[in-house]
């Protein structure tokens, strides 16, 4: 049964107080079973959950998820457990898998910078932004005991394989494992004395500020300082370091098994190998453009993904390519996680996924099998052609670089430099005898250990692939230990238009007057410069933060002496957001074979930070509204040519419109191109404009049978020969019907009357003449029989006749006369007194005496 839904009975009532819905077959038998080697794998554009069994590489189990079509959804998941966020609505929901039952919803702010993360029955929600990492039941998703606490901005957020979260901490160059507290008997209860997580080890991985990226091991966590181009191992209490050589920065995967951490450069399309405190393998993924995610270990080889093709390169321990995974051909992003001793690649926006055994073996598999309910997915559009690259330098200056002392300190911030085509990597600030490098996302830095009473200006400049950029200096500051007081709160406000307010009260300035206010924005691993105020408020303009991404600000006051406070509490979580941009890849065409119909199709609006709700589409004055990327729409003349405007809609309202045009079908139109004829029928050439639909055709003559068939050429048979016909061919399609007409007359057919003499006696002269009153060849009747009443002529031997159709009538024998021929068939010709009948016995008909190309009288 094609789209059936499995019922399990309370299972399903439980997964539809969720919006959850189980698909497949035999889902009942699965619904109880706990899986090995399985991995649950999201589908955007079916807004789709399916479970892949690696060794058999079958889907057995899918979960439909109402309201998530083509959002983003991150999955963490256990044996038993799994949780999902949607990164769209900020939604968390955990699912027991054991019984396939909703245990608990709890929301998050929408988009990126909030992460879960699961281990065995310990799941944390890692607020990246405000830096507070907390602990839930995964049972209830209820906090468990109290949160650690970090400064905003931190990055990570995975479980090694010993079951130890890993933070790292930018402004501080640390990272830090955390534990889970026990969990209570009962979900929802406080846990056994009042435990919480505890931070357990801490350890200095880089210089404060630099850019840093986690990847946790099977024991312990490497952490890549993007910033120094170097990567720190942190096992069993040991750091290592191994510096690398590589120019842009790079990328790990969340989690690495085995010994090897692979680093991916993806603008250099290069994989670094470090093991221990070296750098031992080298090697360059095919292909152009810098989409890269990060390579990943697996089995003795590694597994890079190309975002632009979906193609996944294996390479073996030394770095030799030794397998291709082909792709979707389509961009978008790939999923590679190692689980179960299998990997699973999954692209989620295709249809197909792979699964990787430890002998490197690969199998596809079928995401949308065993019968799915629901339509299949628009089709994909061929991909766009590369972008052309660009040309390539050293990076501009920042820009905005501005200084605020502080006490026997200063604070430095700046706004981004022109990359110039190569990626930043790091920021050097130079000043008061010291330099400082930070990462590419940390563009604010407090500079210590400064005199008070002393001026200081500070220069800073960008560093990429090519070398240097130039240095922009900053206002001079003189530190003092006169400085305000931070505002003592802060708030943010997301709005429509694409801007987001930043309020907080007026700071007390110990004496002097508070002359501006200056804005941070710190997001998960980063931080900026937002602007400067001398209100107690900030509007960032909308575009200059980044739309579906979570942020939280501080604030320093200066004063007019040009003292800076220290930072502000940071303010709550916002996400930025304005309406939708233009959907792309719009198509519309015409429905074949429906009148006053077209279909309109697209590919999904960037949301710009909320979740589209749905599309506004209009054409020829109608406007339909739809949740899915496609539509028809009908009610439209025929022939009409159509313009078709499509918005996206979220909550800041509809966004800009994308348009085409499309033509309704029209009536047919015939344009005849020739005819021919031979005695019975009739042949016609011509074309047909279809109008944009599929069109049948037939060909009629007056009181015939019509020819059906081709659209091109036609033949009307059954007709009299040496007769003028008019032959009217009509093309129908959904829109109606277009005719046209030829005339063209059928070829005559003659025959020779025969009646040879035979040779002796009465027999010789037989054929000589008309003998009235007796019988004679030849001889031509008004009526099918030889009634010498109604004779109406005679014709000698070899006489040329005009045949015209046939009819039954008195059998006649021509005996020696013409070679015993003996037919009950009358033929009518025209002869010297008129058009009467002759016997078929004495006339042979030309092309071979076929009685069957007359019609009937």
């Amino acid at each position: 049964m094609r789209g059936g839904l499995v019922t399990i009975g309370t299972v399903a009532a439980l997964l539809a107080a969720m919006g959850l819905t189980v698909l497949g077959l035999g889902a009942a038998d699965n619904a109880v079973a706990n899986y090995d080697a399985s991995s649950w794998l999201w589908s955007t554009s079916r807004s789709e959950l399916a479970r892949v069994n690696g060794v058999t590489a079958r889907v057995d189990t899918r979960m439909e998820v109402p309201g998530g079509r083509r959002h983003q959804m991150q999955v963490a998941q256990t044996d038993r457990l799994l949780i999902l966020r949607d990164l769209n609505t900020g939604q968390v929901s955990s699912l027991d898998l054991a019984t396939l039952q909703i245990t608990a919803t709890t929301p998050t702010a929408p988009g990126l910078g909030v992460s879960v993360a699961l281990h065995e029955d310990a799941a944390f929600v890692v607020d990246a932004v405000q830096g507070i990492v907390r602990q839930l039941d995964p049972r209830s998703l209820t906090p468990v005991g109290e949160p650690v606490r970090y400064p905003p901005g931190i990055t990570g957020g995975a479980f090694d394989g010993a079951g130890k979260l890993w933070i790292a901490v930018p402004s501080e160059g640390t990272v830090s494992a955390v534990t889970a507290a026990e969990l209570p008997a009962t979900p929802g209860d406080a846990p056994p004395g009042g435990l919480s997580p505890k931070r357990v080890e801490t350890y200095e991985v880089a210089e404060p500020a630099h850019e840093l990226v986690v990847s946790t091991l099977d024991d312990g966590v490497a952490v890549l300082d993007r910033t120094s181009a170097s990567l720190v191992s942190v096992r069993a209490g040991r750091t290592e370091r191994a510096n690398l050589t590589m120019t842009a920065p790079g990328s790990l995967p969340t989690r690495t098994t085995g010994p090897q951490v692979p680093v991916t450069v993806s603008g250099e399309r290069k994989v670094h190998v470090v093991r221990d405190s070296a750098e031992v393998h080298r090697f360059t993924v095919p292909g152009a453009g810098g989409e890269l995610s990060p390579a990943v270990a697996w089995a003795g080889r590694f597994y890079c993904a190309d975002e632009t093709t979906g193609t996944v390169y294996s390479f073996d321990a030394n770095g030799q390519l030794v397998d291709t995974i082909k792709g979707s051909g389509r961009p978008g992003p790939m999923e590679l996680e190692v689980r179960e001793n299998h990997l699973f690649i999954n692209p989620p926006n295709s249809s197909t996924a792979q699964v990787v055994d430890d002998r490197n073996q690969v199998r596809e598999v079928n995401k949308y099998a065993n019968d799915v309910l629901g339509g299949d997915p628009p089709p994909a559009p061929p991909p766009p052609p590369p972008p052309k690259k660009p040309k390539v330098g050293k990076p501009g200056a920042p820009r905005a670089v501005t200084a605020a002392a502080g006490n026997a300190s200063a604070r430095v911030s700046w706004q981004a430099a022109a990359s110039n085509g190569a990626e930043i990597t790091r920021y050097v600030v130079e000043g008061a005898g010291q330099r400082h490098e930070v990462g590419a996302n940390q563009r604010a830095l407090e500079i210590t250990g400064l005199t008070n009473g002393e001026t200081y200006t500070f220069a800073v400049y960008a560093v990429n692939a090519k070398g240097d950029g130039p240095a922009r200096r900053s206002n001079p500051v003189t530190p003092t230990a006169a400085v305000p007081d931070p505002p003592a709160s802060v708030t943010a406000e997301a709005r429509p238009d694409g801007t987001v307010l930043v309020k907080w009260p007026a700071a007390n300035g110990q004496g002097n007057t508070v002359t501006k206010y200056a804005v941070t924005a710190s997001s998960a691993g980063a931080t900026a410069p937002a602007g400067d105020s001398a209100k107690t408020e900030l509007v960032i303009p909308a575009g200059q933060l980044e739309y579906g991404t979570q942020y939280a600000f501080t604030v320093i006051a200066v004063s007019d002496k040009g003292a800076g406070s220290k930072a502000s509490p940071v303010s709550n979580t916002v996400v930025p957001f304005t309406a939708p941009a233009a959907p792309t890849e719009l198509q519309a065409s015409t429905v074949a074979d429906q009148p006053g119909t077209i279909a309109v199709q697209w590919a999904p609006a960037v949301d710009n930070g909320r979740p589209v709700t749905k599309y506004v589409v209009e054409a020829a004055g109608k406007t339909t509204e739809v949740t899915d990327v496609r539509t028809t729409i009908g009610g439209l003349g025929d022939g009409q040519n159509v313009t078709v405007k499509v918005k996206a809609v979220n909550e800041a309202g509809p966004g800009a419109e994308a348009s085409t045009t499309a033509r309704t079908v029209a009536a047919p139109r015939v344009t005849m191109t020739g005819s021919s004829a031979d005695a019975t029928s009739v042949t016609v050439t011509f074309t047909v404009d279809a109008g944009g639909g599929r069109a049948t055709c037939s060909a009629t003559v007056p009181g015939e049978t019509p020819a059906t068939g081709s659209c091109s050429s036609l033949r009307v048979t059954g007709l009299t020969p040496g007769t003028a016909y008019t032959v009217t061919v009509t093309a129908t399609n959904a829109a109606g019907k277009g005719t046209a007409t030829r005339a063209q007359s059928t070829d005559a057919l003659y025959g020779i009357a025969t009646c040879r003499n035979g040779s002796s006696g009465a027999e010789a002269s037989y054929c000589t003449r008309d003998v009235p009153g007796d019988r004679n060849g030849n001889e031509i009747f008004a009526v099918t029989r030889q009634d010498n009443a109604q004779q109406a002529g005679w014709e000698p031997n070899g006489a040329r006749l005009k045949a015209y159709c046939k009819k039954q009538g008195e059998e006649v024998y021509a005996y020696i006369y013409n070679n015993d021929k003996r037919s009950t068939w009358w033929i009518r010709v025209d002869h010297s007194r008129g058009r009467d009948y002759i016997p078929w016995a004495w006339l042979n008909l030309e092309g071979g005496d076929n009685i069957n190309l007359l019609p009937t009288c």
